[in-house]
């Protein structure tokens, strides 16, 4: 049992998964899901249009346990993650227990927490009136790569 509050913030009670993962090749046209993709520290994810625009939001999370949430707030039975414009949906860990931490994905890849990842106005038009404000609050993590490599479907998210 961690002994004082710094500890707790190193705890998690297990590791964590990808779900999901899409990129967008070009900006204004919808993700693309794919099974895996290639991280690289100048590029975030390659193939994405986003690519190394910004080192601190080279890749976008989001839980996959908020999706419920946001569906519920929208009066839908349930949401495509790939309306949310995230690139990484992860289950099973609190991606705000990440604050501050690294963490991997997989074998190879280290991502580091860099902030909330807010919604934009065009969650709007892409789930309907109250999209944005049902985003608020559930709209994932932000991250920069520390070390790059392969990211699957399937992969374990757990802390450095």
């Amino acid at each position: 049992m961690p002994a004082n509050i710094k500890e707790l913030f190193t705890t998690v009670a297990h590791p964590g998964r990808v779900d999901w993962i899409s990129i967008r090749p070009q900006r204004n046209i919808p993700v693309t899901p794919v099974t895996e993709v290639t991280v690289s520290e100048q590029q975030g994810l390659v193939g994405d249009h986003y690519s190394g625009q910004n080192g601190k939001r080279h890749i976008t999370l989001i839980q996959a346990e908020h999706l419920p949430a946001i569906a519920a707030f929208v009066g839908e039975p349930a949401i495509d993650p790939a309306l949310l414009r995230r690139n990484i949906v992860v289950s099973g860990l609190n991606l705000l227990a990440l604050k501050g931490q690294q963490f991997r994905l997989g074998e190879d890849v280290i991502l580091e927490y860099t902030g909330e990842c807010y919604p934009c106005s065009k969650m709007e038009t892409a789930l309907g009136e109250g999209g944005y404000n049902a985003l608020r609050g559930h709209g994932g993590i932000t991250a920069r790569v520390i070390q790059g490599g392969q990211v699957r479907v399937g992969d374990q998210v757990r802390l450095v």
